[in-house]
């Protein structure tokens, strides 16, 4: 399979390190598919003309990543302030959302776009993506979303959202089982055939099509949890959309996410800011 992330990339600055690692949700599931072996993966995204835009788009290359689309623009790219708690959990510090090139411009797909969307076969994005104006023309291939937190989402984003998903991702750490098993009810009717709920140290649920599965986190020694989740999400897509084999491929994803804890930023690469 073949997957193309659309939307949201970062620098996260670890400040007690001084060093950058690339990152933001659709640029870390092209990656973690590409790296769980999917035959191919693009980012089409905005990146600023900063040393960090510079640095996400060699680490792209390095990975593998086609960037073909990409665009350019004048103007500081995304940042975020990262600090790791002694167990590893990462909370974020900070932002400059104000000023970055990503909030001052909007994403808006050309037919060069969308014909080369048609080369992929599972298009991801994200609730930080800011390209729900854009669902209804990525729908033209399978769309992947990732909703993040119950604080970024509700019914109402649910109901202008999922009806143009074949993949919804949640993480619902903070969910009790109740909680999720309406989640998944609700998405469900509102026409998105996959459903999971990651909930870090907790299993993983997912139903496919109301058929519910579990996967326990797979042992990893806690180093930096940033971006296990999008290797989790990258892994599971480059298993299953081609083999059909859910729990063949939450067992991947969870073996890929655990990989994710043990390295610093969401797949590596820090550098000096």
């Amino acid at each position: 399979m073949k997957l193309l992330g659309i939307g949201d990339n970062v620098v996260d600055y670890y400040r007690d390190q001084g060093l950058m690692y690339p990152g933001g949700n659709a640029l870390n599931v092209a990656v973690a598919a590409r790296r769980g072996g999917a035959a191919g993966c693009g980012y089409l995204g905005i990146v600023g003309d900063d040393a960090a835009a510079a640095h996400v788009v060699d680490c792209l290359g390095r990975e593998g990543i086609d960037a073909s689309r990409l665009r350019r623009a004048y103007g500081p790219n995304g940042e975020a302030v990262v600090a790791l708690t002694p167990d590893g959990d990462r909370t974020f510090a900070g932002t400059n959302r104000g000023i970055r090139v990503q909030s001052r411009l909007t994403l808006r797909l050309t037919q060069d776009d969308l014909d080369y969307i048609d080369g992929f076969d599972v298009v991801h994005t994200s609730v930080n993506s800011d390209t729900e104006h854009e669902l209804p023309r990525m729908a033209r291939r399978p769309v992947s979303f990732d909703f993040s937190t119950p604080q970024r989402w509700d019914a109402d984003y649910l109901r202008r959202v999922c009806p143009y998903l074949t993949y919804a991702f949640f993480s619902g750490s903070g969910l009790t089982a109740g909680d999720i098993r309406s989640l998944i009810e609700d998405v469900h009717r509102l026409g998105v055939p996959v459903v999971g709920v990651t909930r870090g140290a907790e299993p993983a649920v997912f139903s496919e099509n109301g058929a519910v599965f579990e996967q326990r986190p797979a042992p990893a020694e806690i180093v930096d949890t940033m971006g296990a989740g999008d290797s989790f999400i990258g892994a599971f897509l480059a298993a299953y959309h081609d083999s059909r084999d859910m729990r063949g491929a939450l067992a991947r994803a969870a073996e890929a996410a655990a990989a994710t804890c043990g390295t610093y930023g969401a797949f590596g690469y820090g550098k000096s800011k």
